[in-house]
């Protein structure tokens, strides 16, 4: 398959210099507009031509039924998928009654430019008529981070050397067409007429339409208005049915002069309120969109960026294709869930409908752990929506047989929704990275609320989860039995040392909890008792370890399973070409799993153990995950491969803006775009949490001449500058505050007036360079 040929590097912005529509929705995906509430992808203005059309409320889905060839006592029963929803984008134009259609007359020029600054989707058309009336379209197209419910686009229309007559349709259509997708397990089911029309509502200049699911029973409504200026006579109307509502503008322009209108959207949906609530919502967000106006809009959307990009900007000096892709990478996680309020952030965001608009352990892992260090609300609410769905957690658990709370492995609404599979059904540490994220945003934040609101329930039902799966043998050692860790290709194992190293991790922090706040665990119903057998399984918990080979065990045994043959197999993604359970007996790995629990719990390895390890298991990790090659940057970074970490880090940042997986056309990898700040901040800036304490050992590869980035700590805003000899460290708030950091083990304490600056030195690799898989190269910076 082929590639785009890639954008123009440029440090604040992805720019499109021509249309390329072999490659359309893959561009779809990456110009896609979000605030974690309403997602539109970024199809043209006329909605054709196009790959994929989207236009997502996160969390409206329809429910679907899952097929089984033989059922089995607690497989999941249905299935949900995220509903493709009224799309109000589209503005059609007709110029002499010869529509505008960038495959017909003449395209003189095509550019869309994604302005990461001001949050915006700018595109600029020239183009000729097939009768030879040329014409100047510029849209700029933007969903609000500070209206929640509303989106806009500016759309003008100039003529430019003869007279023209104009006719713009300005549509809201539901239920789209959208074709079959590809024979791709990660790829959404499709959803044929998802939505029932129940009223419509026309006004001056507008109109809303409002449907429900057929199965799920959500409503929904979605809004339009508009704002009109055109020299000389102009004359419009509205029309509505069941799944359409049109506004059309007539009026005729000589050279030089423009129509410009301005279309407001507003969404809403509801599984609970009246069809007359939801359309006065959207109302009401539309008479607020009118009263900020169009310019308001715009400088609102600056405003929140600007104080974004303030506390999350990295910079890399040195690597411009990184510069811009890491800023690409936080805007995007910044719009999976910086308005997501009470709801999931799904593995793709709401920039495609891969995976059917699931969320996954991807969100604790790793893109929570970049919220909670940029942008702290954000992080707080998905956990919030975590502790929402405890009560179908707790009956998932129930229905297995287990204590606690089981959190589904793939969910919308907080029921699981992947039928039986044993790479996910017993994939039971998403739980402990549930936990992991709710203790993280107590340490990073200070803030003791978000247990008390819900975090330590979680932390509590998670342990008893784990105290009902794990067993002591008779030499007291702690295992878990029976669980697949993150390496998918690896399924139904004991003692997985991630899983088992999460769990432990999990008890410690539910019974220091309880400490903390007693009168809330007796609330829960956790005695003395409880808290310590949670404390003595985590200090007996087993890690696998092959003594011949002095390198720790993925899981028991697994250094003992056949190799997987790489120069016979090599066809990736092996889970296209190669039954599971074959990949299941072999010692081949999709994703990082012990190597993530290298990072995660550091302090459980020894150096010495951790450059073997990373040796070993490069050799054997097939990265066919996006998960994986941010994970490898960390730790190939902290054993000394700085080149070989750099070439991770690229990867995990430009998945998408070079399609390195080949399937961006279903929606961005949110997860590896949080990835590329976890590459450059934890693995190049060394960041990690020591106990309860901030701790950093940087160190750069040689084609990175200086790192810059901030962190929020306890409210306050970090600075770190890295460069190759010397690192800087500024505490850029609060006149009388201070923090106290380890650097390379060393305690410091920063302060504004005092900055604190340490050399460095080069930090070199135990071992030579490891190698990996045939094929499996990391992607070359170009």
């Amino acid at each position: 398959m082929s590639v785009p040929t890639g954008f123009p590097v440029e440090p604040w912005s992805v720019r499109e210099t021509a249309l390329d529509v072999d490659h359309i929705a893959q561009s779809e995906s990456v110009f896609a507009l979000s605030n974690g509430h309403i997602g539109l992808r970024g199809n043209l203005d006329e909605g054709e031509p196009h790959g994929i059309p989207g236009t997502y409320l996160n969390s409206f889905y329809e429910a679907r039924p899952l097929p089984y060839a033989e059922r089995g006592y607690g497989y999941p029963e249905s299935g949900q998928t995220l509903v493709n929803v009224t799309n109000g984008k589209l503005i059609r134009l007709l110029v002499d009654d010869e529509p505008f259609d960038v495959r017909y007359g003449q395209l003189l020029s095509h550019e869309r430019e994604l302005d990461l600054r001001a949050g915006t989707l700018v595109r600029d058309v020239d183009w000729v008529s097939p009768v030879g009336k040329r014409l100047r379209v510029r849209s700029t197209r933007l969903v609000s981070f500070t209206q929640r419910a509303v989106a806009a686009v500016e759309y003008v229309v100039e003529a430019v050397d003869q007279p023209v007559r104009l006719i713009v349709q300005s549509e809201l259509v539901a239920n789209e067409v959208v074709s079959e997708q590809r024979a791709d397990p990660r790829v959404a089911a499709v959803l044929e007429r998802p939505l029932v029309a129940l009223e419509r509502d026309l006004s001056a200049h507008g109109a809303t339409l409002l449907h429900r699911t057929r199965l799920s029973g959500l409503q929904m409504a979605a809004g339009m208005d508009h704002l009109l200026e055109a020299p000389g006579r102009v004359e419009d109307e509205t029309r509505a049915s069941d799944d359409w509502a049109r506004t059309t503008v007539v009026c005729t322009l000589r050279p030089g002069e423009r129509l410009r209108l301005v279309k407001l959207l507003a969404y809403g949906w509801s599984s609970q309120r009246s069809v007359p609530a939801l359309r006065d919502q959207a109302a009401a967000a539309l008479t607020g969109a009118r009263y900020s106006g169009f310019e308001g809009l715009l400088a609102e959307q600056r405003a929140y960026l600007d104080d974004f990009w303030d506390a999350a900007d990295v910079q890399v000096e040195g690597d411009p294709e990184i510069q811009q892709a890491v800023r690409f990478g936080l805007f995007h996680v910044l719009q999976a869930g910086a308005r997501a309020e009470g709801r999931c952030i799904p593995a793709k965001g709401l920039t495609g409908p891969g995976y059917d608009g699931h969320t996954f352990w991807d969100t604790e892992a790793l893109v929570l752990p970049v919220l909670t260090y940029v942008h702290p609300e954000a992080a707080a609410d998905a956990l919030r929506w975590r502790h929402a769905i405890l009560d179908r957690a707790r009956e998932r658990a129930s229905s297995l047989g287990l204590a606690g709370a089981t959190m589904p492995w793939r969910t919308i609404r907080g029921e699981e929704c992947s039928g039986y599979w044993p790479a996910g059904t017993a994939a039971f540490h998403v739980n402990a990275d549930i936990a992991a994220a709710v203790e993280r945003y107590r340490v990073v934040t200070g803030d003791d609320q978000l247990e008390v609101d819900g975090g330590l329930e979680l932390l509590v039902e998670t342990a008893r989860l784990w105290m009902s799966l794990g067993h002591h043998t008779r030499d007291g050692a702690w295992h878990v039995a029976g669980v697949t860790g993150p390496d998918e290709y690896t399924a139904i194992v004991n003692d997985n040392v991630f899983t088992n190293l999460a769990a432990a991790h999990n008890l410690r922090t539910a019974a220091a909890g309880v400490l903390r706040h007693p009168g809330l665990g007796r609330r829960l119903g956790v005695d003395l008792e409880e808290a310590s057998r949670w404390r003595d399984a985590a200090a007996a918990v087993h890690l696998p370890y092959d003594e011949e080979l002095r390198v720790h065990q993925q899981s028991a045994g697994f250094t003992h399973l056949p190799e997987w043959d790489f120069e016979g197999r090599r066809d990736y993604p092996l889970l296209l070409h190669a039954p599971y359970v074959d990949l299941y007996r072999r010692q081949v790995a999709k994703q990082a799993d012990l190597v993530m629990a290298m990072y995660w719990f550091g302090e459980r390895f020894s150096p010495e153990d951790k450059a073997r390890n990373v040796d070993y298991y490069e050799r054997r990790t097939v990265r066919d995950s996006s998960l994986s090659a941010c994970i490898q940057a960390v730790m190939t970074a902290e054993v000394g491969h700085l080149g070989l970490a750099h070439e991770y880090a690229y990867e995990a940042a430009m998945i998408d803006l070079r399609d390195l997986h080949h399937n961006t056309r279903d929606g961005l990898h949110v997860a590896s775009l949080a990835g590329a700040w976890i590459a450059m901040v934890a693995g190049f800036g060394g960041l990690r949490e020591c106990g309860e304490q901030l701790s950093f050992d940087p160190q750069l590869p040689e084609t990175i001449t200086r790192l810059q980035f901030s962190v929020r700590w306890h409210g306050l805003r970090l600075a770190v500058d890295v460069e190759h000899h010397e690192v800087t460290y500024t505490l850029r708030d609060g006149d009388d505050a201070s923090v106290t950091l380890l650097h390379a083990g060393e305690e410091v304490e920063v302060t504004p007036a005092a900055p604190v600056t340490r050399a460095l030195e080069k930090r070199l690799p135990q071992l030579p360079r490891p190698v990996q898989p045939p094929g499996r190269e990391p992607a070359r910076r170009r």
